[in-house]
């Protein structure tokens, strides 16, 4: 026992008991290719059990912003690292990358290994739907950085594509059509304003607002990022896509023009895809302009594929059998910007 240690506010036996009830939720990771075990100093991946020929390392880091105060304030931990995950794992999938292995960073101001077990669910849950494993990561207790229930999250995951097919958007062209992925709900971008807008109303968390359907609002926002990984790449191997976008902070303006070449536009037709009731209720009493809600939220499409307007159909009847809704939302233009009809 440090007992020193503890005196400056830090409790080594609980980070140890952290450690034990976590071991099960990443054993319920674990896939080919993975080495060694929890607890060593580095994770280990054996890229050659994977058989694939010439391989691209492609790798993405990413944390889940101020949602973390939404899960805090209602003291709900156990979806929050499917966003953690979700946002690395999208990114990578973005490039035609199937993510291998995932690491988390989590820093507390108290290190609670009730609370620590159920964010590293949370991971071990969105790890397990994007197929990759659980293969490391850090619990810092920051006091002093950190004040009470505060605590952050983060991810970093590598994925691996073979070269051949890598997706670097060099094949996108006019006339290619986007196909658009439904989103879960905000998932995990402008939450700043999010928790802005329900603080200017006096908005509770935990009440219901008819608006929104049958869950609370704090339901609602907490809902955890899509994984869109299986589907897509099932979409990869059937279709010939030349690009993918994931839409986060930033919204069509920042993210789907990431995917095009000098000279490229969009144009996208609203009312091709269902914008969900968390986005009408946030840009009614936000009083945001509505082109303004593009430029910030998902607007209720998460990730967009963009390929030959031949493919289109069966890249939305794949996506439809795993129970996603998509559709043609758009289209690539020679015309710079990002046009709304």
């Amino acid at each position: 026992m440090a007992k020193s240690y503890e005196e400056a506010g830090v409790n080594l036996e609980a980070g140890y008991e952290g450690v034990r009830r976590i071991k099960k939720h990443v054993a319920s990771t674990a896939r080919t290719g993975v080495m060694g075990n929890i607890g060593a100093f580095g994770g280990m991946f054996d890229l050659s059990r994977l058989g694939v020929a010439e391989p691209v390392l492609v790798s993405g880091t990413d944390g889940v912003g101020t949602k973390l105060k939404i899960a805090i304030q209602m003291d709900r931990h156990d979806t929050i690292g499917i966003d953690a995950v979700a946002m690395c794992v999208n990114d990578v999938l973005a490039q035609g990358a199937e993510p291998i292995f995932f690491l988390d960073y989590i820093a507390l101001g108290i290190n609670d290994p009730v609370k620590v077990e159920a964010i590293v669910s949370g991971v071990a849950d969105g790890c397990r739907q994007a197929g990759c494993a659980l293969v490391g990561g850090e619990t810092a207790e920051m006091p002093g950085m950190y004040a009470g229930d505060d605590y952050d999250i983060a991810g970093f995951t590598c994925g691996v594509v073979e070269k051949a097919r890598l997706i670097d958007c060099s094949k996108v062209a006019a006339g290619d059509v986007l196909v658009g992925i439904a989103s879960s709900g905000v998932h995990s971008n402008g939450f700043s304003l999010v928790r802005k807008i329900v603080s200017d109303n006096g908005f509770e968390l935990d009440k219901v607002y008819p608006e929104l359907g049958e869950r609370t609002l704090g339901e609602v926002l907490l809902t955890p990022t899509k994984i869109y990984v299986k589907q897509v790449l099932d979409v990869i191997a059937q279709c010939d896509v030349h690009g993918i976008s994931h839409i986060t902070g930033g919204g069509f303006d920042e993210n789907i023009p990431r995917i095009l070449k000098e000279g490229q536009g969009i144009e996208v037709t609203e009312g091709s895809w269902e914008i969900l009731p968390v986005f009408r209720f946030l840009e009614k009493y936000g009083r945001i302009a509505h082109r303004e809600m593009f430029n910030i939220f998902n607007m209720g499409i998460g990730m967009v594929i963009a390929l030959p307007e031949e493919d289109a159909a069966k890249a939305v009847a794949i996506l439809e059998g795993y129970g996603e809704r998509a559709s043609v939302i758009g289209r690539v233009t020679d015309r710079e910007g990002v046009v709304i009809k």
